[in-house]
């Protein structure tokens, strides 16, 4: 490629079936970038595989798994590169059927302009609409609907004019429009005839503007971040004792080891916006300390400066406690610290996201743990309306509020991309659940701070002679759960320990009498039920709970609010049959008439705990014995 070029990254997307693959194929044939021996090989497929007139068959070129060439789509983004006299290109082409979402998200989290297929025979579809809305949420201002398949309109005039109101609506209720630099184009194409890719096409006389390549020759590349504030997340922490890395023995900076040779730490890391020079102040973050850069290093060569996007490594003046993870800042203009955002999230995971779950927030700042304090709304794909919800389902999109373990340096997405942004990971199965973006941190708890208690749960525990914990008993409505902690409270209580009993039912008398049985007000059932048993152990108590606590992320959820070894999950894993046939309450019956929804176990599901501290059937046995069972753990843990 020419050097002389600058860059432009792209991405195709749209819905599935637009043409995507097709119109990339062709256009990267068009500007004489397919070798003659890969001409051949579409040659060979395009026949053996039979395509329409014998025309070749471009999408080859990009949907490489057998998997895509077998249905007809793409599934995972292909990335291919190629240049014209005037510049080079990175284009994504990216899946449209709404399985692939997630890899769509990804190819377009590295573009800054989008060419979006439109079928000119169907029109906008709800999968465009959302490919839209990702576009311009990740930060894209430059779009270009290629109303594809002209060819099978007819070539009509009015039917292209139609869908380009639509798309120029759909960008302005997108919010696209309301940037100043915004770049939006319509044009009409066929991708598989090459008409207004490279030149205008003699079968549209009647469109006049810009063809597919002149808009991509001429829309602006990424801007320049060289003004923008200094970031540099830390990767690597190096260090050594040698006379490398620029360190000379010679009083250059570098202080001797006990061996005589130059010692020396230095900071790794890609800068991600700004420039950073030899003798800059910097401040690091979380922590907060200034110091100086003493010396730049990229690769083995010193440097006076650094760029965004160069890799380097940084010395800096005086010793450090620093980790993978931190920030490096120029102190007059530092990124904020918070713990508390709104943002906005793409969600990809099959399973619903409820308010009230836990994961691993993931950003080039490094992992912390996070919750979804609460779902504020999400985005309809007809008008882009926000509409209220207490859920977000797979690629739903839609903003949260969301709460750090503790403070996080970051920039709102709007004014850095790369700060700005993170992914959300489940934390039992790791994998990527929803990719956000940070519009602004929500300071109401900035004045709440953590007051010091003279007493400790140590000492309040040791007063009453046991050690606290939650003994969790979860199972089926009828397996037994508030009877046998009944008879193992009474237990502990007759041996002079202090206890707790926490029952489903009682509690929604009082606590959580405002919540009802959907999923998401069960989540926030356990979530109080789990804070309120925390603060009891904090008080030195042994408490007991008997929940049905369906989900296993809700449970794993109150075992991260304690200490290790204090949360006792207990499965009273009474099969349902049995359950039913007791059925102490008629809950059953209610249930299998239709007049119960949500019932555990049988129009909704139940979780079982993967890895208990103790299983228990009460099919054979009395309470008594299964309480004995419970007895003996505690006793072997230490707790009594």
């Amino acid at each position: 490629m020419s050097a002389s070029s600058d860059m432009l990254r792209f991405l195709a997307c749209g819905s599935v079936d637009d043409g995507k693959s097709t119109l990339i194929g062709h256009l990267i044939h068009l500007t004489g970038n397919l070798p003659d021996d890969q001409l051949h090989v579409l040659e060979a497929e395009s026949a053996r595989i039979g395509t329409t007139s014998g025309a070749l068959n471009y999408s080859l070129l990009l949907d490489g798994l057998m998997a895509e060439r077998e249905q007809g789509i793409t599934i995972d983004v292909a990335y291919r590169y190629f240049e014209t006299p005037r510049r080079k290109f990175i284009v994504a082409d990216t899946p449209g059927h709404e399985s692939y979402t997630r890899n769509m998200a990804t190819g377009a989290s590295h573009c800054t302009a989008a060419l979006i297929l439109v079928d000119a025979s169907q029109g906008v579809l709800p999968q465009t609409r959302r490919h839209v809305l990702i576009c311009v949420l990740m930060g894209i201002r430059n779009l270009l609907f290629a109303v594809n398949k002209m060819d099978q309109a007819g070539w009509e005039e009015m039917r292209f004019r139609r869908i380009e109101e639509n798309c120029h609506r759909m960008a302005e209720k997108a919010g696209l429009l309301a940037s100043c630099r915004c770049n939006l184009l319509a044009v009409p194409v066929s991708a598989l005839q090459g008409d207004n890719l490279t030149a205008l096409s003699d079968r549209m006389p009647w469109y006049g503007g810009a063809t597919v390549l002149e808009w991509l020759e001429s829309s602006a590349a990424e801007e320049a971040v060289v003004d923008a504030p200094f970031r540099l997340p830390v990767q690597y922490v190096l260090k050594g004792s040698n006379d490398g890395w620029g360190c000379q023995q010679d009083g250059e900076g570098c202080p001797a080891g006990r061996d005589g040779r130059a010692t020396w730490r230095s900071y790794a890391g890609s800068v991600v916006s700004g420039r950073v020079c030899v003798g800059d102040r910097i401040v690091i973050l979380p922590s907060g300390v200034e110091t100086t850069v003493e010396r730049l290093l990229i690769g083995d060569r010193k440097a006076d400066s650094a760029d965004t996007g160069m890799a380097v490594s940084l010395v800096l003046a005086g010793e450090h406690d620093i980790v993978r993870g931190d920030c490096l800042a120029h102190p007059v203009d530092r990124p904020e610290q918070a713990g508390l955002f709104k943002v906005r999230l793409v969600w990809m995971d099959q399973q619903p996201l409820y308010a009230g779950r836990r994961y691993l927030f993931r950003s080039v700042f490094g992992t912390i743990e996070a919750r979804i304090s609460r779902i504020r709304d999400r985005v309809g794909l007809d008008a882009y309306q926000l509409l209220a919800a207490d859920r977000l389902a797979q690629n739903d999109i839609g903003e949260v509020e969301l709460s750090l373990a503790r403070l996080f340096p970051f920039d709102p997405y709007s004014e850095n991309r790369e700060t700005g942004a993170f992914i959300l990971i489940d934390r039992i199965s790791n994998a990527t659940v929803a990719c956000g973006m940070i519009q602004h941190p929500l300071r109401r708890g900035s004045n709440i701070h953590w007051q010091r208690e003279e007493l400790t749960r140590e000492l309040r525990a040791g007063l009453n002679g046991q050690k606290p914990c939650v003994i969790w008993l979860t199972g089926l409505s009828g397996s037994g759960k508030s009877t046998l902690a009944n008879c193992l409270e009474r237990m502990l209580h007759d041996m002079g320990h202090h206890t707790m009993l926490l029952d489903g039912d009682n509690v929604r008398h009082g606590l959580n009498r405002d919540l009802g049985f959907t999923e998401a007000d069960r989540i926030e059932n356990i979530r109080r039920i789990g804070e309120v048993a925390k603060l009891m152990t904090d008080a030195g108590l042994i408490v007991i709970t008997a929940f049905i606590s369906p989900f296993r992320a809700d449970r794993n959820m109150v075992r991260a609010l304690l200490p290790d070894g204090e949360f006792i999950e207990i499965h009273v894993a009474t099969p349902l049959e049995v359950c039913e046939t007791r059925d102490p309450k008629g809950l059953y019956r209610k249930a299998r008439n239709g007049e119960i929804p949500n019932f555990t176990g049988v129009n909704a599901p139940y979780e079982e705990p993967l890895r208990p501290e103790l299983l228990l059937d009460t099919t054979a046995r009395s309470a008594k014995d299964c309480a004995d069972d419970i007895m003996s753990l505690l006793r072997q843990d230490g707790f009594i």
